[in-house]
């Protein structure tokens, strides 16, 4: 039976943490160790996305099912920017999204929003 949960975060700083620790108040007890170190690092990067570049609340949702566990990262900007941007090797920022491609099984975005899973 799948299990969902929610949370609004604050849309400062320590919303990616609050994010990490609501995983795993949430599905430490469902998940292996391994995985809920890549979903609160997936969390993470979405949730300081949204801090830095979004606007409004930020909702956060989970879902765990036999399968997999989906988030969804949420807020109330005015939409995705599909944007290439070049980054030397040595630039500290500007890799989230890069992280969550290698590290997630899959996700991607609604389009018009800033709702990425």
């Amino acid at each position: 039976m799948p299990a969902r949960v929610e949370v609004e975060l604050l849309p400062d700083l320590s919303a990616p943490r609050a994010g990490r620790e609501f995983l795993h108040a949430s599905f430490a007890a469902a998940l292996k160790k391994s995985e809920l170190d890549s979903a609160q690092l997936l969390v993470s990067e979405l949730v300081t996305n949204a801090v830095l570049h979004g606007q409004g609340t930020i909702t956060l949702r989970a879902q765990l099912d036999d399968d997999r566990l989906l988030v969804d990262v949420i807020d109330e900007g005015r939409g995705f920017e599909r944007v290439v941007r070049e980054h030397d090797f040595g630039d500290v920022g500007g890799w989230g999204l890069s992280v969550v491609d290698a590290v997630s099984s899959r996700w991607g975005v609604h389009e018009g929003t800033t709702h990425v899973w």
